[in-house]
């Protein structure tokens, strides 16, 4: 079997995927083309499809318990790394069973069916843990670009954050969407800069971009539209709480504590009560945009 293998790179970090060169899985990777990179860097992780990877002596580190239309990602401690098995649904058989090493540089994914799920989940799942230890946080974010800066709207599946981008994009003159679910932000020279990635959720917008960062915003509806800054312990449980990564590992953890300090004392972050109304983009956009 000849294999083939690509090297990609967001936010500076570049990473390769390996596997047969006959898959047509590459066909359905079209959201990784805007990062293709030339091989002359050394990658921060490498990832290949495999036919079989070990999955006994595994232990329990993280279970999931997902809801309803939700994927299911647990993660077990092997001997010498990591297993994590995943699902694109809760109430589905897992279908992807990914081997890593304990410092997440190597990986093997063995897939049974949904490979571009599988494939996507693996590589985003890498790169969130390999960098997290790099002054870098992959965010659950939808993020657009206004003036040469990015702002990044954060909360919990449902609470309006592609909404509010849209209605900056109709409100808003000037703006465009960067990403619609992780970017990823990277602390360069003491700057919080955001990024695109190829992970944007459901909408396709894969910019090979990056921007200062000019503000987090949490949304939680509202029968109203009104905003007000964070504190710094406020914003610092915010941010925590959209950016990807495995605390519970000592590196990882370590490492997102340390680049979140970075990111809250520099940016400002707000909470957004609002409705899902012109209104919250107008009123939203005034307050950040008067003080990035």
């Amino acid at each position: 079997m000849q294999t083939k293998e690509k090297s990609y790179k967001v936010a500076g970090h570049v990473f390769t995927l390996k596997m047969d060169a006959e898959e047509v899985l590459w066909n359905a990777l079209g959201n990784y083309e805007p990062f293709v990179c030339g091989t002359g860097s050394d990658p921060v992780f490498s990832l290949e499809l495999v036919q079989s990877v070990q999955t006994e002596g595994k232990k329990e580190l993280y279970i999931s318990n997902p809801e309803d239309g939700e994927q299911r990602i647990d993660i077990y401690t092997m001997e010498d790394g990591y297993l994590f098995e995943m699902a694109p649904f809760g109430n589905v058989p897992v279908c992807g069973w990914l081997r890593v090493d304990t410092d997440f540089t190597s990986g093997c994914l063995m897939v049974e069916k949904d490979k571009r799920f599988c494939v996507n989940n693996a590589l985003m799942l890498m790169y969130a843990f390999r960098t997290a230890s790099l002054d870098t946080l992959e965010m659950h974010a939808s993020v657009t670009v206004k003036d040469g800066k990015g702002f990044l709207f954060l909360g919990k599946s449902g609470t309006g954050k592609s909404t509010h981008s849209r209605l900056w994009l109709k409100n808003i003159p000037g703006t465009h969407l960067l990403n619609d679910d992780n970017p990823i932000v990277r602390v360069v020279d003491g700057q919080a800069r955001v990024y695109g990635s190829p992970w944007s959720g459901k909408t396709p917008c894969y910019r090979n971009e990056d921007y200062p960062a000019g503000a987090f915003v949490r949304i939680n509806r509202a029968p109203y539209d009104a905003i007000h800054r964070m504190s710094i312990p406020e914003a610092f449980a915010s941010v925590s709480s959209s950016s990807s990564g495995l605390r519970a590992i000592k590196r990882i953890g370590d490492g997102l504590y340390s680049t979140l300090s970075s990111v809250v004392q520099t940016v400002p972050c707000y909470v957004l009560d609002c409705l899902p109304d012109d209104e919250a983009a107008i009123v939203c956009s005034k307050e950040v945009l008067g003080n990035a």
